[in-house]
């Protein structure tokens, strides 16, 4: 995740502005020995919070940590956000029945209770959840946070007309017909009428689903399903002061341009096995240029990016030369790619597209990614490493990362003979004209298939009106868009929570779809229908695996790079490691001060 996210389900990283000019050289600064392990400025090592813990006993109670960010949150409502910061960051200020494990790499994408004294008691072969909320769990002015305060959270959800964006999985899955109108529009007189959650006491709740699903508790660990409290519900303003179930709450806030945190002295260290909470207060100051913010990193006077897409080219250069010890180089848990719709030919033949999959130069669209170091690894299929049956390069059916990873002219010949355009043909490529790295990729791509006798223009499109431009199928179709260049990122680390908005056929869309490929295939639907009600951990990642097959077998993608980014921590920062459960962000909740005064 990550990274942050647009509205929809869709993860798209917002990644940094600029982030093109420099790409072409950063990789070559990437290198080091020995001296990367630690410096004289204090600094923890090249990597060494990446999937492990950096100064873990380093951490004191106090002080102040300093986030700096080019971006603000979508929104700090628990029920809206959708950035994959805001859902890290929110854990300061909410909790929900059961979270991510506060721990590096694969195992802080794992389950454990949060709110609720244990995970769920599943029931009704995985149709019945039902939870325990811990003694001692407050609202910050002291009164007890009840099970009908979650359930009243969760059902916020449903109120999309007041409270637009945030996922909508818990809706979906909980009330598949649509039959619940939200809190704002329940004739109830507790405002509480959602079926499908129980609420026998205060203590107690039970959900209902209609059919098992087998990814239902990573759906409650989102801060979507964080509780909120009737009288304190703000409705659509609530993102400007969330009251808080957790150990901070907002003392102030100005939209894009700080934000701060207190100490929620209502919160009981002994009610809250996952949170230290060691500094006093925390801190977002907000810059409109991200050359700024890096510089006030790289000064020292804050301990790191809350957006967590990696430094901008300038300050990334700098930081590689100088500061290389303060840096990580985490795999973002997005898998970037270009996307072939089937509704414009000659892409309804597979043939056509495994001619582009073939004849790109995967070395050169890595390179224009930034490289290695600061793009990631030449991607070969689309399941991406922090999602369970994942094979990463090891899985690489067109040796994209092997043979051919210069391109395959004889190959993709072949193919375009294979798909009765022997001599080529025109196409064109649309691009988000906001995001720089994209459109540096798309002009390797074009290059590289003007080798082969395909002709691609590029269109340029506004990336603010993504959901209507290329989340329009008839007007992609329109368009002749053929080749779409997106990324993606999961929203949990499952298939389901990754791929089914883009390759599950009920899932196409005239508006707003995801499905860009316009994929209807029994045999990816059979998988899917199968993967929800699978509830063993090792036949939902053979089925991952499988599906992750089928989509490459089809060829309606060219994977570019399973991403990387360099990112930032203070001499000053303690106990901090990347988490597969934040798509190799920082996992923000326990991070703490080496010296509280600085």
């Amino acid at each position: 995740m990550t990274t942050q996210r647009t509205s929809g389900r869709r993860k798209q990283a917002l990644a940094a502005a600029a982030a093109v000019a420099a790409l072409l050289t950063t990789a070559a600064c990437g290198g080091g020995g020995d001296d990367d392990k630690g410096s004289s400025t204090g600094a923890a090592g090249f990597d060494a919070a990446n999937n492990k813990v950096a100064q873990a006993s380093a951490a004191k109670k106090g002080g102040t940590l300093k986030f700096g960010a080019a971006q603000d949150a979508d929104s700090w409502d628990t029920t809206r956000g959708y950035y994959g910061m805001m859902w890290n960051f929110a854990r300061y200020y909410s909790r929900q029945l059961v979270t991510n494990k506060a721990e590096p790499g694969a195992a802080g994408a794992e389950i454990t209770p949060d709110l609720a004294t244990a995970t769920a008691k599943v029931t009704d072969g995985g149709k019945t959840y039902t939870y325990t909320l811990r003694d001692g769990v407050t609202w910050e002015d002291g009164k007890p946070i009840t099970s009908k305060d979650v359930k009243y959270g969760i059902e916020r959800v449903w109120a999309q007309d007041v409270l637009s964006g945030g996922p909508t999985y818990l809706k979906d899955v909980l009330d598949p017909k649509g039959e619940y109108k939200g809190p704002y529009k329940d004739t109830s007189a507790d405002k509480l009428g959602l079926k499908a959650i129980d609420t026998p006491d205060d203590k107690t709740i039970v959900f209902h689903l209609p059919q098992a699903n087998s990814d239902f508790e990573e759906m409650l660990a989102l801060v979507s399903a964080s509780p909120v409290r009737q009288d304190m519900d703000t409705k659509a303003k609530y993102g400007l002061k969330p009251f808080s179930s957790g150990p901070y709450k907002f003392d102030s806030y100005s939209p894009g341009k700080d934000l701060k945190l207190v100490r929620n002295t209502s919160w009981k260290q002994a009610s809250d096995p996952l949170r230290k909470a060691y500094p006093d207060e925390i801190t977002i100051k907000f810059f409109s240029d991200a050359n700024q913010l890096d510089q006030r990193l790289l000064n020292g006077d804050l301990d790191l990016d809350l957006n967590q897409t990696g430094m901008s080219p300038q300050g990334r250069t700098t930081a590689l030369k100088q500061h290389k010890a303060n840096l990580d180089n985490p795999v973002s848990g997005y898998v970037r790619y270009a996307v072939f719709p089937q509704s414009v030919k000659p892409f309804d033949n597979i043939e056509c597209r495994k001619a582009v999959i073939l004849g790109a130069d995967h070395v050169s669209l890595q390179t224009a990614r930034g490289g290695p170091v600061a793009g990631g690894d030449i991607g070969t299929n689309m399941l991406p490493p922090s999602v369970p049956g994942a094979e990463g390069q090891k899985y690489d059916p067109y040796k994209l990362a092997g043979d051919n990873k210069n391109g395959n002219a004889a190959d993709a010949k072949a193919a375009l003979k294979a798909c009765g355009q022997p001599n080529g043909f025109k196409t064109t490529i649309a691009v988000r004209n906001n995001k720089p790295v994209e459109v540096a990729t798309a002009q390797s791509l074009q290059a590289s298939l003007k080798k082969i006798g395909i002709t691609a223009e590029i269109d340029q499109y506004d990336g603010s009106q993504t959901a209507g431009i290329i989340g329009s199928p008839s007007n992609v179709q329109k368009k002749g868009y053929g080749i779409i260049i997106m990324g993606w990122g999961p929203d949990f680390p499952s298939v389901q929570g990754f791929g089914l908005p883009l390759w599950d056929s009920k899932y196409i869309s005239q508006s707003g779809n995801n499905n860009y490929a316009l994929i209807k295939d029994k045999a990816i639907d059979g998988l899917f229908n199968s993967y929800v009600t699978t509830l063993d951990d090792a036949g939902k990642t053979k089925i991952a695996t499988e599906i992750n097959h089928k989509v490459m077998e089809g060829a309606y993608y060219l994977p570019f790079v399973f991403e990387r980014f360099i990112n930032w921590r203070s001499d000053n920062l303690a106990n901090v490691y990347t988490t597969d459960g934040y798509s190799g962000q920082y996992d923000f909740v326990n991070l703490g001060l080496k010296n509280p005064k600085k």
